[in-house]
Protein backbone atom coordinates (compact mmCIF):
# COMPACT_ATOMS: atom_id res chain seq x y z
CA UNK A 1 0.00 0.00 0.00
CA UNK A 2 0.88 3.75 -0.45
CA UNK A 3 0.96 4.81 2.96
CA UNK A 4 3.05 1.83 4.17
CA UNK A 5 5.54 2.70 0.91
CA UNK A 6 5.69 6.66 1.62
CA UNK A 7 4.24 7.30 5.16
CA UNK A 8 1.47 9.34 3.53
CA UNK A 9 -2.03 8.82 3.94
CA UNK A 10 -4.44 8.58 0.70
CA UNK A 11 -6.05 12.17 1.17
CA UNK A 12 -6.62 13.25 -2.49
CA UNK A 13 -9.57 12.12 -4.46
CA UNK A 14 -8.71 9.53 -7.67
CA UNK A 15 -7.78 11.24 -11.19
CA UNK A 16 -9.84 9.95 -14.33
CA UNK A 17 -6.48 8.61 -15.09
CA UNK A 18 -6.33 6.30 -11.99
CA UNK A 19 -10.61 5.59 -12.43
CA UNK A 20 -9.29 4.70 -16.35
CA UNK A 21 -6.90 2.33 -14.92
CA UNK A 22 -9.20 0.88 -12.48
CA UNK A 23 -11.67 -0.30 -14.89
CA UNK A 24 -8.82 -2.20 -17.45
CA UNK A 25 -8.41 -4.06 -14.35
CA UNK A 26 -12.23 -4.92 -13.84
CA UNK A 27 -12.63 -2.81 -10.79
CA UNK A 28 -15.86 -0.48 -10.92
CA UNK A 29 -18.41 0.45 -8.44
CA UNK A 30 -21.19 -2.26 -8.47
CA UNK A 31 -24.36 -3.00 -6.31
CA UNK A 32 -26.12 -6.02 -5.60
CA UNK A 33 -28.90 -4.53 -4.34
CA UNK A 34 -29.36 -2.87 -7.53
CA UNK A 35 -29.25 -5.57 -9.64
CA UNK A 36 -31.28 -7.69 -7.47
CA UNK A 37 -34.08 -4.79 -7.29
CA UNK A 38 -34.06 -4.19 -10.85
CA UNK A 39 -34.16 -8.03 -11.81
CA UNK A 40 -37.23 -8.71 -9.56
CA UNK A 41 -39.02 -5.38 -11.29
CA UNK A 42 -38.20 -5.88 -14.38
CA UNK A 43 -38.97 -9.61 -14.39
CA UNK A 44 -42.25 -8.83 -12.80
CA UNK A 45 -43.28 -6.21 -15.50
CA UNK A 46 -42.13 -8.58 -18.12
CA UNK A 47 -44.13 -11.78 -16.84
CA UNK A 48 -47.13 -9.17 -16.47
CA UNK A 49 -46.87 -8.43 -19.96
CA UNK A 50 -46.61 -11.91 -20.99
CA UNK A 51 -48.20 -13.78 -18.57
CA UNK A 52 -51.47 -14.18 -20.40
CA UNK A 53 -50.09 -15.51 -23.61
CA UNK A 54 -47.15 -17.47 -21.84
CA UNK A 55 -49.76 -19.48 -19.69
CA UNK A 56 -52.32 -19.93 -22.41
CA UNK A 57 -48.79 -21.65 -24.82
CA UNK A 58 -47.48 -23.78 -21.69
CA UNK A 59 -50.98 -24.96 -20.88
CA UNK A 60 -51.36 -25.87 -25.13
CA UNK A 61 -48.10 -27.74 -25.02
CA UNK A 62 -49.17 -30.11 -21.65
CA UNK A 63 -52.44 -30.92 -23.06
CA UNK A 64 -50.46 -31.75 -26.59
CA UNK A 65 -48.06 -33.86 -24.46
CA UNK A 66 -50.91 -35.91 -22.34
CA UNK A 67 -52.64 -36.26 -25.29
CA UNK A 68 -51.53 -39.31 -26.69
CA UNK A 69 -52.73 -42.35 -28.17
CA UNK A 70 -51.85 -46.07 -27.18
CA UNK A 71 -50.41 -47.11 -30.08
CA UNK A 72 -48.05 -43.77 -29.74
CA UNK A 73 -47.74 -44.36 -26.02
CA UNK A 74 -46.30 -47.74 -26.49
CA UNK A 75 -43.92 -46.46 -29.65
CA UNK A 76 -40.62 -46.52 -28.32
CA UNK A 77 -39.11 -44.70 -31.48
CA UNK A 78 -41.90 -41.41 -31.52
CA UNK A 79 -41.63 -40.99 -27.62
CA UNK A 80 -38.31 -39.06 -28.04
CA UNK A 81 -39.80 -36.99 -31.05
CA UNK A 82 -42.51 -35.83 -29.08
CA UNK A 83 -40.85 -34.93 -25.91
CA UNK A 84 -37.80 -33.01 -27.88
CA UNK A 85 -40.93 -31.68 -29.82
CA UNK A 86 -42.23 -30.19 -26.43
CA UNK A 87 -39.36 -29.41 -25.14
CA UNK A 88 -38.60 -27.00 -28.44
CA UNK A 89 -42.21 -25.52 -28.17
CA UNK A 90 -41.62 -24.77 -24.09
CA UNK A 91 -38.56 -23.21 -24.67
CA UNK A 92 -39.59 -21.02 -27.21
CA UNK A 93 -42.56 -19.66 -25.35
CA UNK A 94 -40.50 -18.77 -22.50
CA UNK A 95 -37.92 -17.55 -24.86
CA UNK A 96 -39.64 -13.98 -24.40
CA UNK A 97 -39.41 -13.98 -20.82
CA UNK A 98 -36.05 -15.43 -21.06
CA UNK A 99 -35.16 -12.31 -22.78
CA UNK A 100 -36.83 -9.98 -20.60
CA UNK A 101 -34.79 -11.83 -17.46
CA UNK A 102 -31.43 -11.07 -19.19
CA UNK A 103 -32.43 -7.16 -20.06
CA UNK A 104 -33.04 -6.94 -16.47
CA UNK A 105 -29.52 -8.72 -15.40
CA UNK A 106 -27.61 -6.20 -17.76
CA UNK A 107 -29.74 -2.90 -16.47
CA UNK A 108 -27.99 -2.95 -13.10
CA UNK A 109 -24.33 -2.78 -13.85
CA UNK A 110 -25.48 -0.51 -17.30
CA UNK A 111 -26.68 1.99 -14.36
CA UNK A 112 -23.89 1.41 -11.95
CA UNK A 113 -20.68 1.83 -12.97
CA UNK A 114 -21.43 0.78 -17.35
CA UNK A 115 -20.14 -2.09 -18.53
CA UNK A 116 -16.46 -3.51 -18.35
CA UNK A 117 -14.73 -6.26 -19.49
CA UNK A 118 -11.13 -7.56 -18.06
CA UNK A 119 -9.27 -10.06 -19.06
CA UNK A 120 -7.26 -9.08 -15.76
CA UNK A 121 -9.86 -9.13 -13.61
CA UNK A 122 -10.27 -12.89 -15.03
CA UNK A 123 -6.62 -13.95 -14.34
CA UNK A 124 -6.09 -16.09 -11.77
CA UNK A 125 -4.43 -14.54 -8.37
CA UNK A 126 -2.68 -16.98 -6.20
CA UNK A 127 -3.47 -14.07 -3.17
CA UNK A 128 -7.26 -14.86 -3.54
CA UNK A 129 -6.60 -17.89 -2.24
CA UNK A 130 -4.68 -16.23 1.15
CA UNK A 131 -6.66 -17.58 3.97
CA UNK A 132 -5.50 -14.32 6.42
CA UNK A 133 -6.57 -12.06 3.42
CA UNK A 134 -10.13 -13.69 3.42
CA UNK A 135 -10.86 -13.18 7.01
CA UNK A 136 -9.39 -9.54 6.43
CA UNK A 137 -12.17 -8.98 3.86
CA UNK A 138 -14.70 -10.51 5.98
CA UNK A 139 -13.87 -8.49 8.85
CA UNK A 140 -13.73 -5.06 7.00
CA UNK A 141 -15.39 -2.48 7.04
CA UNK A 142 -16.85 -3.48 3.26
CA UNK A 143 -17.67 -6.97 4.57
CA UNK A 144 -19.17 -6.03 8.32
CA UNK A 145 -21.21 -3.62 5.75
CA UNK A 146 -22.26 -6.47 3.49
CA UNK A 147 -23.20 -8.55 6.56
CA UNK A 148 -25.41 -5.78 7.66
CA UNK A 149 -27.07 -5.42 4.53
CA UNK A 150 -27.98 -9.22 4.26
CA UNK A 151 -29.52 -9.37 7.11
CA UNK A 152 -31.58 -6.22 7.03
CA UNK A 153 -32.55 -7.63 3.39
CA UNK A 154 -33.58 -11.05 4.82
CA UNK A 155 -35.74 -9.43 7.48
CA UNK A 156 -37.43 -6.72 4.96
CA UNK A 157 -37.99 -9.72 2.34
CA UNK A 158 -38.93 -12.51 5.05
CA UNK A 159 -41.65 -9.70 6.54
CA UNK A 160 -43.39 -8.61 2.93
CA UNK A 161 -43.51 -12.47 1.74
CA UNK A 162 -45.48 -13.11 5.01
CA UNK A 163 -47.49 -9.93 4.35
CA UNK A 164 -48.38 -11.23 1.48
CA UNK A 165 -48.97 -14.97 2.50
CA UNK A 166 -51.36 -14.02 4.23
CA UNK A 167 -52.64 -11.45 1.81
CA UNK A 168 -53.03 -14.18 -0.51
CA UNK A 169 -54.22 -16.57 1.31
CA UNK A 170 -57.65 -16.82 0.59
CA UNK A 171 -56.43 -17.00 -3.26
CA UNK A 172 -54.41 -19.71 -2.64
CA UNK A 173 -56.60 -21.79 -0.72
CA UNK A 174 -59.90 -21.78 -3.72
CA UNK A 175 -56.80 -22.32 -6.00
CA UNK A 176 -57.96 -26.27 -6.07
CA UNK A 177 -61.38 -25.35 -7.02
CA UNK A 178 -60.62 -23.31 -10.25
CA UNK A 179 -59.96 -24.89 -13.30
CA UNK A 180 -56.61 -25.94 -14.31
CA UNK A 181 -56.40 -22.82 -17.11
CA UNK A 182 -58.00 -20.21 -14.15
CA UNK A 183 -55.77 -21.76 -11.42
CA UNK A 184 -52.67 -21.06 -13.67
CA UNK A 185 -53.76 -17.51 -14.75
CA UNK A 186 -54.23 -16.78 -10.66
CA UNK A 187 -50.65 -17.93 -9.87
CA UNK A 188 -48.93 -15.79 -12.47
CA UNK A 189 -51.22 -13.08 -11.14
CA UNK A 190 -49.92 -13.73 -7.78
CA UNK A 191 -46.34 -14.27 -8.83
CA UNK A 192 -45.56 -10.60 -10.29
CA UNK A 193 -47.69 -8.95 -7.84
CA UNK A 194 -45.18 -10.89 -5.37
CA UNK A 195 -42.08 -9.72 -7.76
CA UNK A 196 -43.43 -5.75 -8.30
CA UNK A 197 -44.00 -5.62 -4.09
CA UNK A 198 -41.10 -7.44 -3.14
CA UNK A 199 -38.70 -5.22 -5.67
CA UNK A 200 -40.48 -1.79 -4.32
CA UNK A 201 -39.46 -2.79 -1.03
CA UNK A 202 -35.63 -3.32 -1.81
CA UNK A 203 -36.15 0.29 -3.03
CA UNK A 204 -35.32 1.35 0.39
CA UNK A 205 -32.12 -1.17 0.62
CA UNK A 206 -30.75 0.55 -2.73
CA UNK A 207 -31.26 3.92 -1.43
CA UNK A 208 -28.43 3.27 0.74
CA UNK A 209 -26.34 0.76 -0.66
CA UNK A 210 -25.78 3.13 -4.14
CA UNK A 211 -24.14 6.21 -2.02
CA UNK A 212 -22.35 3.15 0.06
CA UNK A 213 -20.83 1.71 -2.54
CA UNK A 214 -20.14 4.80 -4.87
CA UNK A 215 -17.89 5.99 -1.59
CA UNK A 216 -16.27 3.00 -0.73
CA UNK A 217 -15.04 2.90 -4.42
CA UNK A 218 -13.69 6.38 -4.57
CA UNK A 219 -12.17 5.47 -1.13
CA UNK A 220 -9.85 2.77 -2.48
CA UNK A 221 -9.23 4.56 -5.48
CA UNK A 222 -7.93 7.46 -3.35
CA UNK A 223 -4.18 8.62 -4.11
CA UNK A 224 -1.61 10.16 -1.71
CA UNK A 225 -0.41 13.49 -2.68
CA UNK A 226 2.74 11.73 -4.27
CA UNK A 227 0.93 9.78 -6.35
CA UNK A 228 -1.10 12.93 -7.79
CA UNK A 229 2.01 14.56 -8.41
CA UNK A 230 3.78 11.80 -10.35
CA UNK A 231 0.99 11.59 -12.32
CA UNK A 232 0.78 14.45 -13.19
CA UNK A 233 4.50 14.73 -14.13
CA UNK A 234 3.56 11.86 -16.56
CA UNK A 235 0.64 13.16 -17.88
CA UNK A 236 1.94 16.65 -18.75
CA UNK A 237 5.59 16.26 -18.45
CA UNK A 238 8.26 17.69 -16.39
CA UNK A 239 8.22 21.23 -15.64
CA UNK A 240 11.93 21.99 -16.62
CA UNK A 241 10.79 19.76 -19.96
CA UNK A 242 7.58 22.28 -20.48
CA UNK A 243 9.72 25.29 -20.15
CA UNK A 244 12.28 24.18 -22.43
CA UNK A 245 9.64 23.57 -24.95
CA UNK A 246 8.14 27.14 -24.57
CA UNK A 247 11.63 28.95 -24.68
CA UNK A 248 12.16 26.58 -28.12
CA UNK A 249 8.92 27.85 -29.67
CA UNK A 250 9.65 31.37 -28.73
CA UNK A 251 12.80 31.28 -30.30
CA UNK A 252 11.26 29.84 -33.07
CA UNK A 253 9.08 32.52 -33.77
CA UNK A 254 11.11 35.03 -32.79
CA UNK A 255 13.32 34.32 -35.58
CA UNK A 256 10.46 34.26 -37.66
CA UNK A 257 9.57 37.71 -36.47
CA UNK A 258 12.75 39.39 -37.30
CA UNK A 259 13.20 37.58 -40.51
CA UNK A 260 9.71 39.55 -41.39
CA UNK A 261 11.21 42.81 -40.10
CA UNK A 262 13.02 43.90 -43.82
CA UNK A 263 9.36 43.44 -45.15
CA UNK A 264 8.26 46.57 -42.85
CA UNK A 265 7.08 49.76 -43.91
CA UNK A 266 7.88 51.78 -40.50
CA UNK A 267 9.27 50.56 -37.22
CA UNK A 268 7.96 52.72 -34.36
CA UNK A 269 9.56 53.35 -31.21
CA UNK A 270 9.09 54.07 -27.66
CA UNK A 271 11.89 55.15 -28.32
CA UNK A 272 14.47 52.18 -26.88
CA UNK A 273 12.57 49.93 -24.79
CA UNK A 274 9.82 49.46 -27.74
CA UNK A 275 9.69 48.60 -31.22
CA UNK A 276 6.68 47.93 -33.29
CA UNK A 277 6.93 46.95 -37.24
CA UNK A 278 3.90 47.84 -39.31
CA UNK A 279 3.35 46.99 -42.59
CA UNK A 280 0.98 48.43 -45.28
CA UNK A 281 0.32 47.31 -48.57
CA UNK A 282 -2.80 49.74 -50.96
CA UNK A 283 -5.80 47.95 -50.69
CA UNK A 284 -5.07 45.06 -48.13
CA UNK A 285 -6.70 46.64 -45.36
CA UNK A 286 -5.73 48.32 -42.22
CA UNK A 287 -1.33 48.31 -41.84
CA UNK A 288 -0.70 45.00 -40.26
CA UNK A 289 1.79 44.15 -37.06
CA UNK A 290 4.80 41.88 -38.63
CA UNK A 291 7.23 42.45 -35.57
CA UNK A 292 7.00 43.82 -31.76
CA UNK A 293 9.44 43.71 -28.67
CA UNK A 294 10.87 45.24 -25.90
CA UNK A 295 14.14 45.94 -24.40
CA UNK A 296 16.93 43.22 -26.14
CA UNK A 297 14.43 42.54 -28.49
CA UNK A 298 13.28 45.76 -29.53
CA UNK A 299 16.75 46.84 -29.93
CA UNK A 300 17.40 43.69 -32.50
CA UNK A 301 14.27 45.14 -34.45
CA UNK A 302 15.85 48.41 -34.46
CA UNK A 303 19.08 47.02 -35.94
CA UNK A 304 17.54 44.86 -38.53
CA UNK A 305 15.18 47.92 -39.51
CA UNK A 306 18.04 50.18 -40.18
CA UNK A 307 20.48 47.20 -42.00
CA UNK A 308 17.19 47.13 -44.51
CA UNK A 309 16.95 51.05 -44.36
CA UNK A 310 13.53 50.45 -43.04
CA UNK A 311 12.50 54.11 -41.11
CA UNK A 312 12.47 54.32 -37.80
CA UNK A 313 10.12 57.06 -36.34
CA UNK A 314 9.93 57.90 -32.74
CA UNK A 315 6.39 58.11 -31.45
CA UNK A 316 6.23 57.19 -27.76
CA UNK A 317 2.26 57.03 -26.48
CA UNK A 318 1.62 55.60 -29.81
CA UNK A 319 4.29 52.98 -29.56
CA UNK A 320 3.17 51.58 -26.30
CA UNK A 321 -0.44 51.45 -27.53
CA UNK A 322 0.28 49.32 -30.56
CA UNK A 323 2.21 47.15 -28.19
CA UNK A 324 -0.73 46.74 -25.30
CA UNK A 325 -2.73 46.12 -27.96
CA UNK A 326 -1.96 44.10 -30.54
CA UNK A 327 -0.02 40.62 -31.50
CA UNK A 328 2.39 39.93 -34.22
CA UNK A 329 0.28 39.18 -37.36
CA UNK A 330 -3.21 41.34 -36.17
CA UNK A 331 -4.25 44.46 -38.19
CA UNK A 332 -4.09 47.89 -35.83
CA UNK A 333 -6.76 48.71 -33.79
CA UNK A 334 -9.57 51.17 -35.69
CA UNK A 335 -8.66 53.85 -33.48
CA UNK A 336 -5.21 54.18 -34.11
CA UNK A 337 -5.29 54.02 -37.98
CA UNK A 338 -5.73 57.87 -37.93
CA UNK A 339 -2.17 57.97 -36.14
CA UNK A 340 -0.62 55.55 -37.92
CA UNK A 341 -2.11 56.68 -41.01
CA UNK A 342 -0.54 60.20 -40.93
CA UNK A 343 2.60 58.56 -39.92
CA UNK A 344 2.77 56.69 -42.92
CA UNK A 345 1.57 59.87 -44.94
CA UNK A 346 4.87 61.68 -43.75
CA UNK A 347 7.29 59.15 -44.28
CA UNK A 348 5.80 58.64 -47.68
CA UNK A 349 6.03 62.31 -48.55
CA UNK A 350 9.41 62.30 -47.27
CA UNK A 351 10.46 59.36 -49.19
CA UNK A 352 8.85 61.20 -52.36
CA UNK A 353 10.63 64.67 -51.32
CA UNK A 354 13.68 66.14 -52.59
CA UNK A 355 16.80 66.92 -50.35
CA UNK A 356 15.64 70.97 -50.46
CA UNK A 357 11.97 70.22 -49.61
CA UNK A 358 10.76 70.82 -45.96
CA UNK A 359 7.80 68.02 -45.18
CA UNK A 360 6.76 68.84 -41.34
CA UNK A 361 6.84 66.21 -38.83
CA UNK A 362 2.84 64.98 -37.78
CA UNK A 363 2.71 66.63 -34.22
CA UNK A 364 -1.21 65.56 -33.15
CA UNK A 365 -0.63 61.83 -32.59
CA UNK A 366 -3.25 61.61 -30.15
CA UNK A 367 -3.93 58.51 -28.06
CA UNK A 368 -7.45 57.61 -27.19
CA UNK A 369 -8.01 57.39 -23.19
CA UNK A 370 -9.24 53.81 -23.77
CA UNK A 371 -5.37 52.94 -24.27
CA UNK A 372 -4.50 54.10 -20.94
CA UNK A 373 -5.01 51.30 -18.88
CA UNK A 374 -3.02 49.36 -21.26
CA UNK A 375 -0.24 51.58 -21.21
CA UNK A 376 -0.23 51.64 -17.91
CA UNK A 377 0.72 47.85 -17.29
CA UNK A 378 3.48 47.94 -19.12
CA UNK A 379 7.05 48.59 -17.43
CA UNK A 380 8.02 52.31 -17.37
CA UNK A 381 10.65 53.49 -19.76
CA UNK A 382 11.67 56.41 -18.74
CA UNK A 383 9.66 58.60 -21.53
CA UNK A 384 8.80 61.41 -19.16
Amino acid sequence: MAEEQTGQERTEPPTERRKEEARKKGQVPRSRELNTMLSLLITGVGLWVLGGSLVDDLFAITISGFSVDRAAAFDAEQLPVRFMHMASATLLALAPLFAVTVVAALAGPLLMGGWSFSVQAMAFKLEKLDPVKGLGRVFSLKGLAELAKALIKFLLLMAVAYLMIMAFERDILTLSALTPGEASSRVVSMLVIALIVLSSAMVLIVMFDVPFELWNFNKQLRMTRQEVRDEMKETDGRPEVKQRIRNLQREVSQRRMMQDVPTADVVITNPTHVSIALSYADGAGAPRVVAKGRDLLALQIRTIATEHDVPLYEAPPLARALYASTEVGDEIPGDLYLAVARVLAYLFQLRRSRPTDYVPRPTDLDVPENYQHLMDEEPGDGDD
